[in-house]
């Protein structure tokens, strides 16, 4: 798909999520194509919950505790 600068940037969401589908988005000046819009690797890719497990192993009693730095904002 072709489109000039005054559409791209009218309808930039769009085109995006087109991309993201794999379209193949141009972007021309004076109908001379100029810049193709393309997706990062892996930047659509949604994230995976549970890959931080096991990271944390313990946390101390005193955790959420106050501060001593800070006893005087009480």
């Amino acid at each position: 798909m072709q489109v000039n600068i005054h559409e791209a940037k009218t309808h930039l969401s769009k085109l995006i999520k087109l991309a993201l589908e794999g379209e193949e988005i141009i972007i021309a000046k004076r109908r001379k194509p100029v810049v193709r819009l393309v997706v990062i690797p892996g930047a659509s890719e949604k994230p995976r919950l549970g890959t931080a497990k096991g990271l944390i192993r313990r946390m101390g009693d005193d955790f959420d505790d106050p501060l001593p730095d800070f006893a005087g904002y009480e």
